[in-house]
């Protein structure tokens, strides 16, 4: 006979299972469901596992499931999938997988399944290194390094751009995106007590008063900041769109930080821009990725880099299955999950709209 208890099937490696899953978080789970893990390999880093005999193992699996919950190495939860899972209720997406290529999420909908992600565990790092590389770059820290690589331990002269520009308080700051990085950075930005101007056209109308930023177009961020992140995902609509002619709108000594993707800025004019010596820059993603060992980026004196780590801690591993845990305990308590993947999140997500919630 089933129990009356819901019945969770957590499909990923075993890389995600050593490394993602602590004791406490599945003991918090086993508090409100009983689960099991079906360990697969194979797939691509960041898309479904197509082989027949991964997805035979899960068919085999998901016949009195109320919730699945999957990660790298688990195949697409199909309409067919979810058509031989009559008690499915809820699907999650742990890690890796900002566009859903493991949910059918149009067929989850259409047969009233929720769908939840919490791939933005490693926004909490990211958000904290882009504060990281705004004080860097008001500092031109990567010049100073470099000086005393080269032997010159010599403080910097008053004239250079740390010892003018130095300071992050007060300063007027430019988001580019508002999403779950955008929203913590804000958080961490308040006791330097900066004036925080953001664009981002799926920003909900409400949002930018609940938590204190102006909402503002892509040229007065980029035209009217001392200091601009960039914070776009990668999308269709968002591939080179900071270019040359954006680029040009940066004012001469602000600090320009990218910790989002490096194809949303066009490479060869960034190094134009930046070779006119007048703004520092913080990057910790460039295109392409790695960063060439010719590329000119490499040796310009105001440019700090770090090879694409912002997200990339053991805690934010840790993160993306103990938020998961939270949703399951609120989903089974009969309570909305935080982190739902809707129709106006997946177009953000896509590239397809301006719709707002």
């Amino acid at each position: 006979m089933r129990s009356s208890r819901p019945r969770v099937l957590i499909v990923c490696s075993r890389d995600v299972h050593d490394v993602s899953f602590l004791a406490e978080d599945l003991e918090r789970l086993s508090a409100v469901a009983e689960w099991e893990w079906l360990r697969l390999e194979g797939g691509e880093a960041f898309g479904a596992n197509e082989d027949a005999g991964a997805f035979g193992q899960l068919m085999e699996r998901v016949a009195d499931v109320d919730g699945v919950v999957v990660s790298h190495g688990s195949p697409r939860i199909s309409a067919e999938v979810m058509d031989a899972a009559p008690q499915l209720k809820i699907i999650g997406e742990l890690e890796g997988d900002r566009f859903a290529y493991r949910i059918d999420v149009e067929a989850a909908w259409a047969r009233g399944i929720r769908t939840v992600d919490t791939t933005h565990g490693s926004s909490y790092p990211v958000a904290e290194w882009a504060l990281g590389l705004i004080l860097i770059s008001l500092r031109n820290a990567g010049e100073s390094f470099r000086k005393i690589l080269a032997g010159d331990t010599a403080k910097p002269a008053r004239d250079e751009f740390g010892f003018v520009h130095g300071e992050l308080t007060g300063k007027r700051v430019g988001l580019i995106g508002c999403g779950h990085i955008g929203r913590r950075l804000v958080k961490l930005l308040k006791p330097f007590d900066v004036e925080v101007r953001v664009y981002d056209p799926y920003l909900a109308s409400e949002m930018p008063d609940a938590i204190g930023v102006v909402k503002t177009s892509l040229e007065n961020v980029l035209s009217k900041s001392d200091v601009i992140v960039c914070l776009a995902p990668h999308t269709p609509a968002t591939e080179g769109m900071i270019g040359r002619r954006e680029l040009d709108l940066i004012p001469s000594n602000a600090v320009f930080v990218n910790v989002s993707r490096g194809v949303v800025v066009d490479s060869e004019a960034l190094i134009e821009r930046l070779k006119r010596g007048d703004i520092v820059a913080g990057l910790d993603v460039f295109d392409p990725e790695p960063i060439p060992p010719d590329s000119e980026i490499i040796g310009l004196p105001n440019v700090f880099l770090s090879p694409h780590i912002a997200g990339v801690t053991l805690a934010s591993r840790h993160r993306f299955f103990s938020l998961m845990v939270d949703e399951l305990e609120r989903f089974f308590r009969g309570e909305e999950p935080l982190f739902e993947l809707t129709t106006s999140s997946m177009a953000n997500r896509r590239g397809l709209g301006t719709t707002e919630g």
